[in-house]
């Protein structure tokens, strides 16, 4: 009965092994991304803060 439930008899279906590796490699590929990315947007969030923080330790030119 479990076998005519799953369609077939000889075990999991090839593509469907396939298609699972595929999206498998491709969730590990975004999750990458976005390990980069929040590394990128934590250098440019420094870079703002020394910025801001040189910023208000000028004078102003015209006071």
């Amino acid at each position: 009965m479990a076998k005519a439930l799953l369609g077939h008899v000889g075990g999991p279906d090839p593509r469907m092994v396939q298609e699972m590796r595929r999206l498998q490699k491709r969730v590990r590929d975004l999750e990458d991304e976005i390990g980069r990315l929040q590394a990128r947007n934590d250098q440019l969030s420094a870079s703002v803060a020394e910025v801001a923080v040189g910023a208000t330790d000028r004078e102003p030119a015209l006071a």
